[in-house]
Order: C-alpha cells, then structure tokens, then sequence
C-alpha cells in the first residue's frame, strides 16, 4: 500500500516469470538438467535456479546504478570505513582462524559495492536483501578459500559482508525516516550506537527464545531457516567451483543479467512515456528467491489503493500510510504472543492446507 504501482507490478511480472513459467518448466526437465533424486532445496537441484537467476538480476541491476552513481558523484565517508576495515582485519582471524587475513580484505572490498546495490533495492521495495547479497561474497570467497577451510571461510566472511550490507541499509532508512521528520542527522547517528549497543544484548536473547519455542530449522515447520542451508550449500559449491552447479543454470544468469542491464538502458535513453513502463529487475527477482504469494499480497494492497484513489483521492493520501502501518505492527506484534503460546506447545485448533489434485 505504501511502494509504487511499479514495484508492485514489478513483483508480479516476477512471480509470474518465475513460479508460473520457468519453475514449472525446469521441473518438468528433472532427470535431464539437474539429478531428480536430490531434494529441489538442494543448490544443485532447483533450488540453485532459483538462488542464482535471483542474484544475476539483482547484481545486474543494482551495479548499472552503482556505475551511474559513481560516474556522478565521489563516495564519502571512506577514512572511517577504512579504520574500521582495519580493526576488522586483525581481530577476524584470531576469532575465527580458518578466515585469513587477506580474505577479510576481499570482505571489505567487496560489501561497499554490494551494499549500495542493497540500499537501492530497499529504497524501491522496502526489502532489505542483504543475504542476497551475501552469497555472492560467500561464493567468492569459497571460491578463492580452497577445499580445506573453503567453507567455514567462506561462511564467516560471507556474514561479515552480509552483515556490512544489512547496516548501511539500515542507516539509510533511519536517514530517510530522519529527514522526513525534520530530525537531527546527528541525533539519529547517536541514538543508531545507542540502539546498536543494546541489540548486542537483545538480539541473542531474541534467537535462544524463538530456539526454544519453535523447531527452528526444521524444513516443514514454521521457521525453516532457509537460509542457513542455502549459505551452507552455497559455500559447497564455492569451493567445488561452477561445475557443481545444475545444467545451464550460469547460461540462465548471463542471460537475466543482462535482461537487467538492457532494461534500466531502456528506462534511461528511450522516451519516458515508453520508459517509464519498464520494469524493475531488482524487485522482480525478490519472488524468485521468497515465493510467489509475496506479491499477491502486495498486488492486493495496490488494488486496495488504487480503488481507494478512484473514490476518494484527498482521503486516500492522508489514510493509506496509517493503514499500511496498521497492518505492519499488527502483524509483527503477533510474534510476541505466538513465541509465548509456541512455548507453552500450545497448538492452533485449526490447520488448512492445500493439496495437489
């Protein structure tokens, strides 16, 4: 209800090229493109497709802007992200002596790039797609690490990057939230060391709860952890190299890596009645990687907006932010009393789902 008509859109499209066309096709070829005996969350099953296609899109889309951003204007803040890369460096490795030194550095030369890819994105869809992101540091560093600490090295600077990326992503949020509400920049940056400090705390007490009162990592529960196995397999196949990847899946990401360059060239050169149709690539391969009824919920809140719009313009601009965030809290304020009945093993007195004929 909040983003665009075209990210919306954008959703969609991607939902439908994905769950309703490639997915359904590549499984029809198990056998032939990838072994039908391993389980579709394998990297080398179709979950690969999924991971990969995702990841040349969004790199596609998000570096063009990188290199557009950077012909215009010359990055900031680089003496203190240096000085912290610095102290990164050294204490990295003793905690985890698998990580050398070296791949740190790659770590840190890498996530600046990713992170702005990343910023953009939250900035058109509201979704953070850090661990996206993550994993192409990930498969790199698995790639350069070798076969004997390749995963555990792999996995560490992964996160460090990943988490790199999701706090510049963060920040650029609480700035954008500042400045609409006329407060201070430097007010906010103290408040973020304040916060930041305090999530050391509470952030580890918040995972031994859902730990504890969910299966969590349990492929067909409610909290499967889908991205603990996908880092793990992806920092597998680093290491074994693009060989271990299922048939044409690099062939499939040349091919939408460059479907998003061609896109943004033609939302930037050609006329903008034509180019303002063009699609976003980025948010089109958020379904690819979270499924499909992601934007019909979002589509949904469009419709809602776009009726709202047609019957009542002035009202719908003044109300559809409270709306919107209405559904937000309530919905991230049911997790609290879902953790405390999970924990009491109390069970919901009805379960629906939805079979295959």
């Amino acid at each position: 209800m909040i983003v665009s008509y075209l990210v919306n859109l954008s959703l969609l499209l991607g939902a439908v090229v994905s769950y309703g066309i490639m997915w359904p096709l590549i499984r029809q070829l198990k056998g032939e493109w990838y072994p039908a005996s391993l389980d579709e969350s394998s990297m080398k099953s179709l979950n690969g497709y999924k991971v990969f296609l995702a990841v040349a899109l969004i790199l596609g889309d998000g570096l063009y802007f990188f290199v557009k951003i950077m012909v215009i204007t010359i990055s900031n803040g680089i003496i203190g992200y240096i000085i912290f890369a610095v102290i990164s460096i050294i204490a990295v490795p003793i905690i985890f002596p698998q990580l050398k030194w070296y791949y740190v550095v790659v770590s840190y030369v890498l996530a600046p790039f990713l992170a702005f890819c990343n910023a953009y994105g939250a900035g058109l869809t509201d979704i953070n797609m850090a661990y996206n992101y993550g994993k192409v540091a990930l498969f790199v560093l698995a790639a350069i690490s070798g076969k004997e600490n390749g995963v555990v090295a792999a996995l560490v600077g992964g996160g460090l990057v990943k988490s790199v990326i999701y706090v510049a992503c963060i920040l650029m949020q609480d700035f954008k939230t500042a400045q609409l509400t006329f407060t201070s920049p430097r007010a906010m940056l103290f408040n973020q060391v304040i916060g930041t400090a305090i999530g050391c705390v509470v952030a580890p007490c918040t995972f031994i709860l859902f730990y504890k009162a969910f299966d969590v990592g349990n492929p067909y529960g409610d909290f499967k952890a889908p991205h603990a196995l996908i880092f793990r397999n992806m920092a597998i196949i680093g290491v074994e190299g693009f060989s271990a990847l299922p048939l044409y899946c690099l062939r499939l990401c040349y091919g939408f890596f460059a479907f998003a360059i061609a896109v943004n060239l033609v939302r930037d050169f050609l006329p903008r009645k034509i180019g303002q149709w063009a699609p976003l690539p980025l948010v089109m391969a958020v379904p690819f990687v979270i499924g499909a009824s992601f934007a019909i919920d979002m589509c949904v809140g469009t419709l809602i907006v776009f009726v709202w719009r047609k019957r009542d313009t002035s009202k719908a601009e003044f109300m559809i932010p409270a709306v919107a965030s209405g559904l937000i809290c309530g919905e991230g304020l049911w997790t609290l009393p879902a953790s405390v009945l999970a924990l009491a093993k109390i069970k919901p007195p009805i379960c629906m789902n939805f079979v295959s004929s």
